[in-house]
């Protein structure tokens, strides 16, 4: 009897040590499983959709990013006191362990996407783009003119495409009335709208920036004087019937044109804005060069080249033609 006690404690020892080494090796293989390098080949933005945790560990498994959809769910209980997990699109990159994607689900910024307005750009040209947006859903319906800020607007998936653009008419909102109460003495303008009016005429004129302030001072010196706009934008505007401010050739015909925004032949500004001025034009308008110019005409090479009085405008014009001749020489 006596003879049995240290062989039975013998092996209680035996299984004690080996429970204890297979409980390391387990703790082992669980902090590699959760800390070390995932499955994941290629870094990928991925849509967790509301639903619990098994449906997120779903998504996970079928794209690559987890090895053991229970070993996730057993981790995300254990680590429960972290936070809950979002549901949304999330960039996730290649070989991000567990500890990695779980963290991204409780605390990291959903994927950003973007959709860009450029300057001078119609109401119909505006919806165009925001509808065209991928990540964006719904349809946005096509602005007043000039009621948007050009620039680029981050949003993320499934964001409303009107949601988009009720954004960009607040931050054109808040910019012209920022820039207005910031405008220099002395303008022929009595109001934000008009100040709207006319950068959208001088954002049509031109595409060089620094040349935004010179056209603003030679209408703003028209509107001083009484004389008539004459702006080619507001012309092309009429005959488009709304749908751009530049790209076409101007006829007798549309110079004839009795709309009110053909200013060639109504004095003043036209009825609204032509297109959506980017800030740079709204500026310019408020803050114009301080030149006598009245007349500018194109140099053939993307710029313009300023006049003072008619006689000058018609020898820039000359030359403008001289140069457009020769460029189309063989």
């Amino acid at each position: 009897m006596n003879a049995r006690l240290p062989r039975l404690r013998g092996r209680i020892i035996l299984l004690l040590v080996t429970l204890l080494v297979l409980l390391r090796l387990g703790h082992m293989a669980v902090g590699q499983s959760f800390n070390g390098p995932g499955p994941l080949q290629t870094s990928a933005d991925l849509v967790i959709p509301p639903g619990g945790i098994a449906a997120t560990g779903a998504v996970l498994s079928r794209a690559g990013a987890i090895r053991h959809p229970l070993i996730f769910r057993i981790a995300v209980f254990l680590t429960r006191a972290d936070g809950p997990l979002h549901a949304g699109e999330f960039f996730i990159p290649a070989r991000s362990s567990l500890a990695d994607i779980l963290q991204i689900l409780r605390h990291g910024a959903p994927v950003q996407h973007q959709v860009t307005i450029p300057e001078g750009l119609t109401g119909v040209e505006i919806a165009k783009i925001i509808n065209a947006a991928p990540a964006a859903s719904g349809s946005a319906a096509v602005p007043a003119e000039g009621s948007v800020l050009p620039q680029t607007y981050d949003f993320t998936l499934g964001t409303s495409r009107a949601a988009i653009l009720a954004r960009a008419q607040k931050a054109m909102r808040r910019s012209l009335a920022a820039a207005w109460a910031h405008r220099a003495p002395g303008l022929p303008l009595q109001s934000p709208q008009q100040a709207l009016i006319l950068a959208s005429i001088v954002q049509s004129e031109t595409p060089v920036a620094a040349e935004l302030p010179e056209i603003a001072a030679v209408y703003e010196n028209r509107l001083t004087l009484g004389m008539r706009l004459q702006a080619d934008p507001t012309v092309i505007y009429a005959a488009s019937g709304g749908q751009t401010s530049g790209g076409l050739a101007i006829t007798r015909a549309d110079l004839a044109s009795p709309s009110p925004y053909n200013t060639y032949l109504h004095a003043g500004l036209p009825p609204g804005p032509i297109c959506a001025p980017g800030l740079a034009a709204i500026q310019a308008v408020l803050h114009p060069a301080a030149m006598q110019a009245l007349y500018f005409v194109a140099t053939g090479n993307g710029g313009h080249v300023f006049a003072d009085n008619f006689k000058t405008q018609l020898r820039n014009i000359q030359t403008y033609r001289a140069t457009l001749a020769a460029q189309a020489a063989p």
